[in-house]
């Protein structure tokens, strides 16, 4: 593991003192996915601080809870008054409401973040800065039979060693007791068994460092014992990737294991393929279903990807499996002297290892699905790093059932907040790279869909969002229109919304000039190969799909105001809108026994999209006797249209508002006398 630290970065953040100190460190530690994942390890920092008298106050700056390490900033850091929090490991007991109390009386800061639930920990240890992580090739060690033994064997009594406590009050007591009776002037860090290692120093160079190097200590052991070395790279995989060489028969067994999980968690969920040589090896060992199944490399890892994935596809199995081990457990609450009552999580997988589909992450956001990825491709390199020392080896089911229900863990889940209205769903929309298209994506979007858009021209770049997927493609080829299925199949696991935006105006011209000016006819070809034709192989592609939507599938086609009040000049757009509006009703009479609606709005002119400039709106509205600007506005409201109200309205009709509704025609005109 290279060492990043890099004495001109650390002097950038020198004037904010030991906060940038810390800082600085803590966002190496975060940047490394070797050390630290998705919200894991916490780092702080002792120094003194001025109460409102200007008196010194030691104080102990320790991460706060929600922050992520890799990003963090000097807001994210709680300042505690040190001594009354290190007072606290000296208790007997103390619970986990009563601790976060405790903490939050603590603070010299009432805005501040909740402090994390280790802040007693680091409280506790003598040394000015300390560095806490879950370091992939520490975990392949301690997850072994005889993890401390070989802890020892390698670092000797440089090292504290501390078996395995729950996280909180009673591994901080623990804490206390090993370091009272195994530390001395020549400890170096301090190893928690299945939960990471912690070094310290007196600057946080010094702490870095010693993390670096303990890291190095233990690749080399694990090399010396014959295991192999660690992966890394790139989770997901890149979406090019996720979509190569998918066949239909894999389509289908997608699609139907998505419905499935879906129903299992009571919602729709997204899956996601993870494209990796190494999942692609794991799912296909024989002694798989036994190495996958006996927990994660840590119990933090455990609310993201439940204590252990599904191996295969039998989903009833897996989720009366869950129901089995809630019921075996619930009871452990009492012990803590809590006697509320425990709800049980939603019994769906997270993670799915299957011989032929590979390796596959459900969650309601595609964020959550990469999360668990992440997380379970470095759980395969501790497994197979263990497996090669003897055997991996995790947490009991007891000790797993207590972090999975911890209140504190759950608090961590709840801080996401309501999921958005149409979270857990996917959308393809066709012509999505600007105009109406992009307006539909972005709303659908904004309300928690996944979106896969669909164009002739690359799409405005958001490939940062792991929700957003873009194909290039013309809606008149349908095997581009049938690569873009298989993209919306492999990126989020089906297809729940289809919106047919993909459109052009095509020739303005009185319809008896078709009969001498081949340009005109040719144009005519075209805007009826795009706006009817290309709307039928953007359906004929999607169904197959479409039609095993756990919510039920819903099609929204863009029609015209041109439809029931067709202007002159306007033939090709007008009948073509027209042929696209009868299309939507046979496929909303075809379609409604797979529980889809299909519905058509009928928007005016909506200008700021690619179907105008400025030459069209001048020439459509001479043929109306009006300027433009009155053209903009000849509705009986007096209002322009823009194509993010037409976005909006898509999205509404995507709700479960309009879950009862099917063949419906919706003019968006702002009122048409000639309609009304």
């Amino acid at each position: 593991m290279l060492n990043r630290w890099s004495d001109t970065e650390a002097a950038s953040w020198a004037d904010l003192g030991a906060l940038g100190e810390i800082t600085y460190g803590s966002r190496l530690v975060g940047a490394d996915p070797a050390l630290v994942l998705h919200g894991g390890g916490n780092t702080s920092i002792k120094g003194e601080s001025a109460d409102a008298w200007g008196q010194p106050v030691p104080t102990l700056w320790v991460k706060g809870s929600g922050w992520d390490l890799a990003t963090i900033e000097p807001p994210g850091f709680a300042p505690l008054r040190l001594e009354p929090v290190r007072r606290l490991a000296v208790l007997e007991q103390l619970s986990d409401t009563e601790m976060v109390n405790q903490l939050r009386i603590h603070l010299l800061d009432a805005s501040a973040p909740n402090p994390s639930v280790e802040a007693i920990l680091h409280a506790l240890l003598p040394q000015r800065a300390v560095l806490h992580s879950h370091a992939d090739a520490v975990l392949a060690l301690t997850n072994t039979d005889d993890g401390a033994d070989r802890v020892r064997e390698a670092w000797g009594d440089q090292v504290v060693v501390v078996p395995y406590v729950m996280p909180g009050f009673d591994l901080a007591r623990r804490c206390a007791i090993e370091w009272e009776a195994q530390s001395h002037d020549g400890t170096t860090a301090m190893v928690l068994a299945n939960h990471g290692v912690f070094t310290f120093g007196e600057t946080v160079r010094d702490a870095y460092d010693s993390m670096i190097e303990f890291i190095n200590d233990a690749e080399r052991s694990l090399a010396d014992a014959g295991a192999p070395s660690f992966g890394g790279g790139d989770a997901g995989g890149t979406d090019a990737g996720r979509a190569r060489g998918i066949s239909a028969d894999t389509v289908e067994a997608v699609v139907e294991l998505r419905a499935a999980i879906s129903a299992a968690a009571g919602t729709p969920m997204l899956l996601r393929a993870v494209r990796d040589e190494r999942a692609e090896a794991f799912c296909a060992r024989d002694d798989v279903a036994s190495v996958a199944c006996r927990g994660p490399a840590t119990p933090d890892h455990i609310i993201r990807t439940k204590q252990f994935p599904m191996v295969g596809r039998d989903v009833d199995a897996f989720t009366a499996g869950y129901r089995e081990y809630f019921e075996r457990n619930r009871a452990r609450r009492d012990q803590y002297g809590t006697h509320t009552t425990l709800t049980m999580l939603d019994p769906a997988p997270r993670v799915v290892l299957d011989p032929r589909l590979g390796l596959w992450t459900a969650g309601r956001r595609a964020v959550d699905c990469d999360i668990a990825a992440d997380i379970y491709l470095h759980t395969i390199d501790v497994i197979c790093a263990a497996e090669a020392l003897g055997g991996y080896a995790a947490l009991s089911e007891a000790d797993l059932f207590d972090v999975e229900y911890w209140e504190l863990e759950q608090a961590k889940l709840a801080r996401a907040g309501t999921p958005r209205a149409l979270a857990g769903q996917v959308a393809l929309v066709t012509g999505a790279a600007s105009g109406i298209g992009r307006a539909a994506a972005d709303a659908l979007a904004s309300q928690g869909a996944a979106v896969v858009g669909f164009d002739l021209a690359e799409s405005p770049d958001d490939s940062s969002d792991a929700a957003r997927h873009h194909v290039v493609g013309d809606v008149t080829d349908i095997d581009a229109l049938n690569d873009a299925v298989s993209a919306a199949v492999t990126s989020f696991g089906g297809i729940d919304i289809v919106v047919a935006a993909a459109g052009i105006f095509g020739p303005a011209a009185p319809l008896a000039d078709l009969a001498d000016d081949a340009e005109l006819a040719a144009g005519w070809q075209q805007t009826f190969a795009i706006n009817v034709a290309g709307a039928a192989n953007t359906l004929a592609a999607a169904h197959r799909v479409l039609s095993h939507s756990p919510v039920g599938g819903r099609v929204v086609i863009v029609g015209s105001k041109n439809v029931p009040a067709p202007g002159p000049g306007a033939a090709a757009y007008s009948a073509s809108k027209a042929a696209l509006t009868q299309l939507a009703r046979v496929a909303a009479l075809e379609w409604a026994p797979d529980g889809i609606t299909v519905n058509t709005i009928h928007p005016d002119g909506v200008f700021d999209t690619g179907l105008w400039s400025d030459e069209l709106i001048a020439e459509r509205a001479a043929a109306y006797g009006l300027t433009p600007g009155q053209y903009r506005r000849r509705n009986l409201l007096g209002r322009e249209l823009a194509s993010a109200d037409v976005g909006a309205l898509i999205a509404q009709l995507c709700n479960p508002a309009f879950a009862h509704t099917t063949g419906a025609q919706i003019p968006q005109d702002g009122g048409s006398d000639r309609v009304v």
